[in-house]
């Protein structure tokens, strides 16, 4: 009964996380920066009360090492938020990421000598395929929505194409920060509400340069229709509630 609780609240979690999100790059596609610095404040604050002990508490995996971690996770994180705004569709984001697995089955083989069961190996090429035909039928829909002209076509495509290759990126970073993560498991212990703790707070100085675009945002999110908070009886600009139910889920 607990296994199925728990796989229930993922599963609405993320559905959950997902729709907002989508909502939210709707209405504004270049939010991606602001949603993740919130994302970022809330991880870091509800670890730094529960897991550091407000800061009391010392960490099991010297800080240097989270340095270098926290620097792959923060590029990860933004740039895979950032990749909204070149006409990826949300449909193709989440299921372009979902090729963490190919690139963490390839890098585990080339840098660590794994070695997977046929299962494994057949599995990976199946999603790859999925991920490859969900690509191109994306290329194929964003040129005929939002080309009118033949030069408007070319640059509507390559604008997409960064997209998918900053995705792509991303991707092969995030299986190096998971490979860097699982050598230092294998040497510290594993400490995985520490790690998620500092990957979220110190990069935090970061966004200082993504300030203006942050800013900006916040204000176009507060020029938005107020709403009603159900019990509180408050009311909020609707895009900051939008903001506050994806960080939340």
């Amino acid at each position: 009964m607990n296994t199925v609780f728990a796989v229930t609240l993922v599963f609405v979690g993320c559905c959950s996380n997902v729709v907002f999100l989508e909502v939210l790059v709707r209405d504004f596609p270049g939010c991606g920066n602001i949603v993740t610095f919130a994302q970022f404040v809330f991880i870091a604050l509800e670890g730094f009360i529960f897991e550091t002990n407000f800061g009391r508490k010392k960490p099991s995996i010297p800080i240097r090492n989270y340095v270098i971690m926290v620097t792959m996770f923060f590029t990860v994180s933004v740039i895979n938020n950032y990749a909204l705004n070149f006409n990826i569709a949300m449909p193709l984001h989440m299921i372009f990421r979902s090729g963490s697995l190919i690139a963490n089955m390839i890098l585990g083989i080339i840098i660590l000598k794994n070695r997977y069961s046929s299962s494994k190996y057949l599995s990976i090429v199946l999603v790859s395929l999925g991920i490859f035909i969900c690509t191109i039928m994306s290329a194929k829909q964003v040129s005929a929505e939002k080309s009118v002209t033949q030069e408007e076509g070319v640059y509507v495509f390559l604008h997409w194409l960064l997209g998918i290759g900053m995705l792509t990126f991303a991707l092969v970073m995030s299986a190096l920060m998971g490979i860097f993560q699982e050598t230092l498991y294998k040497k510290y212990g594993k400490h995985s509400k520490e790690a998620l703790f500092y990957n979220h707070c110190l990069p935090l100085p970061g966004f200082l340069l993504l300030a203006t675009d942050i800013c900006n945002h916040a204000v176009l999110f507060s020029k938005t229709t107020p709403v009603e908070i159900p019990v509180i009886g408050a009311t909020v600009p609707v895009m900051w509630l939008h903001l506050a139910m994806n960080v939340i889920t």
